[in-house]
This record gives structure tokens, sequence and C-alpha cells, in this order.
């Protein structure tokens, strides 16, 4: 099995382990991608910076995308490991020798992470040369000896968030890649991320493509046990997604777009919504595996549709 070691700001580390939220953003000052052969579901361990060469922890790879740094603060907030954006946008600025106005950053998408205490730090040094990560093999010696005190530690409990004991690591990838998108538990920054990239940064009902306002909306809201997962996720723009979640607008299951007659009757308006009725989606996931599935639009169509 593989792992990737990637090397871990110190203050980024410490900010979390001592918030321990379900997700992160292991942020990149570049947006150029150092990962693109990292699979979803894969492990990803956080070796702090030197002098202190220890593993101090790891999570789960979910998504690699870029995205400004004032998009990437709406979207992960304090799991970006600082306390509000202008330490944020400091750190990055370290990094880069610059900020811009508002530069790309990789955005480095993990879940499940865990924090060990200090007293289990794993000793560890990384090759000569090696400056941000590199991937291990548990089938040679060093990547052996590494996971299996990571796997020992979190399978003690050791690195759990809060009260809640973490799995065993061993036992918490169901599949790499687009299987373990569909089966794995995704937090809501991870399900905000996955659906930018999956909808290409496109409203899908509208076509828009300014991301400060597109929203990650959920088809059966989370709070009706919808889950954070991407069949039941639509990319909206803010206002469609209004319209959405109170019934006005809908989604087949063939994926063509259903505007309520309310909208008119009930705010004498309504015809820049309107032109859309009876339209397939403009932008939708290339895998039917992520696309909106016909249970949770059935569900939106039946249950909160008002035609």
């Amino acid at each position: 099995m593989k792992f990737y070691v990637g090397v871990t700001d110190n203050n980024w580390y410490h900010y979390l382990a001592s918030l321990r939220p379900e997700e992160v953003n292991f942020w990149r000052p570049s947006a150029n991608s150092p990962l693109a052969s990292l699979q979803a579901g894969e492990p990803f361990l956080f070796k702090l910076h030197s002098p202190d060469n220890f593993i101090a922890g790891g999570g789960f790879f979910v998504e690699y995308t870029a995205l400004p740094l004032s998009m990437a603060w709406e979207v992960f907030r304090e799991e970006n490991g600082a306390p509000d954006f202008s330490t944020f946008a400091a750190r990055i600025g370290k990094y880069q020798g610059r900020t811009g106005p508002d530069p790309q950053i990789g955005c480095i998408v993990l879940n499940e992470p865990f924090f060990f205490d200090r007293q289990d730090w794993i000793p560890f040094t990384m090759p000569a040369g090696v400056q941000q990560g590199k991937y291990f093999d548990t089938s040679e010696t060093a990547g052996a000896q590494v996971w299996a005190r990571v796997e020992a530690l979190v399978a003690e409990g050791m690195g759990h968030r809060g009260q809640s004991k973490q799995k065993k690591v061993a036992e918490i990838p169901e599949g790499y890649g687009t299987p373990y998108l569909t089966s794995g538990r995704l937090g809501q920054k991870a399900f905000s991320a996955l659906l930018l990239d999956l909808y290409h940064r496109r409203c899908a009902i509208t076509g828009e493509k300014t991301m400060p306002v597109l929203q990650a909306a959920h088809i059966r809201p989370f709070s009706e046990e919808g889950p954070n997962k991407p069949q039941n996720g639509l990319l909206l723009r803010a206002d469609v997604h209004i319209l959405f979640d109170k019934g006005y607008v809908t989604v087949t299951p063939e994926l063509h777009v259903e505007v309520s007659k309310k909208i008119k009757e009930e705010f004498e308006n309504g015809k820049d919504y309107n032109k859309y009725h009876g339209e397939r989606l403009i932008s939708f996931p290339g895998s039917e595996l992520v696309r909106p599935s016909k249970e949770f639009l059935e569900w939106h169509n039946t249950q909160r549709y008002n035609g």
C-alpha cells in the first residue's frame, strides 16, 4: 500500500491539533499541484518542518484544487490552519514571497485527520533533497516501519478527534479514486471543494462562472439525512441555490430544469429564471458515478418542489 508524507507547516499543524476538525485544507503556496498521482482515499501523513523531524499525524486525500486565496478562506475557514484570514494570508505570503491581490494557491483536501500527542510523534527524516513530500510503500522497509507505527497508534485511539476514537487506519480507505469519493465519508468543506471541480466551476443551471457566487447545494438537505456526497449535490449560483432550497426550482432525474409557476404568481416576476425551464443542465460531472442521483432528485421533485 502506498501513502504520502507531506512536509507540514508547524503553525498549521499546532493550530489544527488544538481544533481537531473533521477535515482540513493542506494548502500549498503555489497553485501547481505536485500531487498528480495521489488518489482519493490514500493516506497522507504530516511530517513537521525541521528541526522537528517527526510524523505527527495525518489524514486521507479527497481532492486537489486550485483556488484564489480569498475563496480558499471562504470554503475552509479555520480548517486552513489559521484563526483568521489575515493570519492565513500572511502565512501564504511568507512562502510565496509576495501575495498579490488574490493569488491562486493549491488546496489539498483531507478528511478524517488525526493528530498525535507530542509523546507519540514518530521520528522521521525526509530523504535528502525532498522539500515538499514523498510517496512511500509498505512493501519497502522504510514505508512498512512507518506505517506499522501509525496504524498501531491510531488503533489504540491515539490521535482521536475530541471524544470520539478514530477508526483503525487500515480499515478506512474503501478503494482509491472515484469509488472512494462515492462511498467515503466527506465533510461539508470537502463536499464544497469537490463540487467546484466536478462542475468545472460553473453553475449547473445558469453556467455562471463567477466563483464568489457559486455554492455547493445539497439536493436532499443535510439536516434531512442528505449525505455530503457528490451524488447529492449541485453547484449553483447563490440566488438559484435559494430558489432550489425553497422549492421554486428543481432538476428532474433526466437532468432537466423545472421552474415553478409560483415564482410569477407570488412575486409577479421570474422571467430571468423561467428561461431555464425545460433546459438540460449546462454543467455536470463527466462520470455518471458522481452525477446527481435519481434517488435524491426524485426526493427533491416530490418532497420539496412546489410545481
